[in-house]
C-alpha cells in the first residue's frame, strides 16, 4: 500500500509537472498572441492614419476641382461674351467698310464734276 501510495504520488507529481509545462506553454503562446495583436493594432492604427490623410487630401482635391470648374465656367462665359463682342465688332467694321466704299465712290463722282465746273 505504501509503494502504491508512493507510485501514485510520483504519478501525481509528473502529471502536475506536465500541467505546469502545458500551462507555461499556454502562457508563452498567449504572450506571443498578445504581442502579435499589439503589432497588428499598431499597423492598423498607422493604416487608419494614412487613410484619414488620403481622405483629407481627396476632400481638398474635390474642393479644388470644384473651384476650377467654377473658374472654368467664368472663363467660358467671358469667352462667349468676347466672341459675341468680336462678332459685333466685325459686323460694325464691315458696315464701316461699306460706308467708306460708298463715300469713296461718292467723292469720285463729285470730284470730276467740281474740277470741270
Amino acid at each position: 500500500l505504501h509503494r502504491q501510495a508512493e507510485q501514485t504520488c510520483r504519478q501525481l507529481v509528473r502529471t502536475q509537472e506536465e500541467h505546469e509545462c502545458l500551462l507555461q506553454a499556454a502562457v508563452e503562446q498567449a504572450e506571443g498572441l498578445e504581442h502579435s495583436l499589439r503589432s497588428a493594432e499598431a499597423v492598423l492604427a498607422e493604416r487608419v492614419a494614412q487613410l484619414k490623410a488620403a481622405q483629407a487630401q481627396l476632400s481638398r482635391s474635390k474642393l479644388l476641382i470644384e473651384e476650377l470648374r467654377e473658374e472654368n465656367r467664368g472663363f467660358a462665359m467671358a469667352l462667349q461674351a468676347a466672341e459675341l463682342k468680336q462678332k459685333s465688332t466685325e459686323e460694325k467694321n464691315q458696315l464701316l467698310e461699306e460706308q467708306a466704299s460708298a463715300l469713296k465712290q461718292l467723292i469720285r463722282r463729285i470730284t470730276p464734276l467740281s474740277l470741270s465746273g
